[in-house]
């Protein structure tokens, strides 16, 4: 696939509507194949609705970033940083490097999977947290998602340790990755 022209922001309100609808597509490709459809959806309603994409817009903590193709309105991906000490006590107890910001969402729409959509998105949101003072950034992702592993290895992350995710009913196993910034 070729590369496609795109411009990184922050997200707007007037975002929200396409924003939890890219998140309802690109969320359950990212599942393991054991995960449920039924799963995927509590997960969706609960974490990536309209109302809480507007509550992450409004927290100062976080910083969700956009990308559009250049003379379209269309998202094509989108990234959630959240910045602050991790809840999660495995979490903490993997990272190396403070202060640290979480890497909590990276998801490119499929039909532009290969065309430098998630390499720009890693890009900002890497600037996005130097300007916000981390140290170092770290992320979850499922064990058994071998291509997001990829990405982000490339992208300069390493496994530091493990943690449990929680979709619907199912608890899920997640590699803990951090890279420096």
């Amino acid at each position: 696939m070729t590369t496609l022209e795109s411009t990184v922001r922050p997200a707007v309100p007037a975002d929200l509507e396409q924003l939890a609808a890219l998140a309802a597509l690109t969320f359950p490709l990212a599942c393991p194949p054991g995960s449920t459809a039924q799963d995927q959806q509590a997960f969706i309603a609960t974490v990536l609705s309209v109302e809480r994409f507007e509550e992450h817009l409004d927290d100062p903590a976080r910083d969700v970033l956009v990308a559009c193709g250049n003379g379209a309105g269309e998202l094509l991906g989108y990234t959630m940083l959240v910045a602050g000490e991790p809840a999660d006590d495995d979490v903490r107890a993997a990272l190396h490097l403070r202060p640290t910001i979480e890497l909590s969402k990276c998801y490119v729409h499929p039909d532009h999977h290969g065309a430098g959509i998630a390499h720009a998105l890693m890009t900002a949101s890497l600037e996005a947290a130097r300007e916000r003072g981390a140290q170092g950034m770290w992320l979850g992702v499922n064990q058994q998602n071998a291509r997001a592993q990829a990405f982000y290895v490339r992208s300069g992350f390493a496994i530091v340790g493990t943690k449990h995710f929680t979709v619907g009913a199912r608890v899920e196993d997640d590699y803990v990755l951090e890279r420096p910034l």
